[in-house]
């Protein structure tokens, strides 16, 4: 029997270095086996903590990640749109969504700072919210567990003056 892939994912971490590790921690609290980062980083210290976690990690740049760019090859993060195979799941991710076709199995895109997840035919279609709390008072991430072929999507936030994360689950 194959152990569950569980996708830690999170997007527009900005410059709030503290939200940011603070979602990594908690992702890899619950379990997560990949992080996955749909860009807006925006410095090399949050590239570093994705490393640091100890987990398999990638990240697409984001419209303010320039700065990022010359760390190519230093770190895992590429250009969008960009395709990774994770056991026999295929899963494309920007931060822009201007490539939101179903040409893989999870879509995963940035930038919008809205949580949002939907499956469409057999093509799941995320993104996690924003670290940061700039649109909102919250910080966002999201965990998606694929077990047997089925998603199971977790949206988890927090308001800034909270410790504890709000657990909402999604059946698709």
């Amino acid at each position: 029997m194959k152990k569950a892939l569980k996708l830690g994912i999170l997007s527009d971490s900005h410059r709030q270095t503290q939200l940011h590790q603070a979602a990594i921690n908690h992702l890899r609290a619950c379990g997560a086996t990949y992080l996955l980062h749909a860009g807006d980083l925006e410095i090399e210290e949050h590239l570093k903590m994705l490393v640091d976690s100890g987990l398999p990690t990638f990240s697409v740049y984001g419209n303010n990640d320039t700065a990022l760019i010359p760390l190519y090859g230093h770190y895992p993060i590429y250009r969008e749109p960009f395709y990774v195979k994770l056991q026999e799941i295929r899963i494309k991710m920007m931060h822009l969504p201007y490539y939101m076709s179903g040409d893989a199995d999870i879509v995963i895109s940035g930038h919008t700072h809205h949580f949002n997840a939907e499956l469409q035919g057999s093509t799941l279609f995320i993104n996690p919210g924003e670290v940061c709390a700039r649109e909102k008072p919250l910080s966002e991430c999201a965990m998606v567990e694929i077990l047997d072929g089925a998603f199971q999507v977790t949206h988890y936030f927090r308001p800034l003056n909270a410790q504890e994360w709000t657990v909402r689950s999604i059946e698709l």
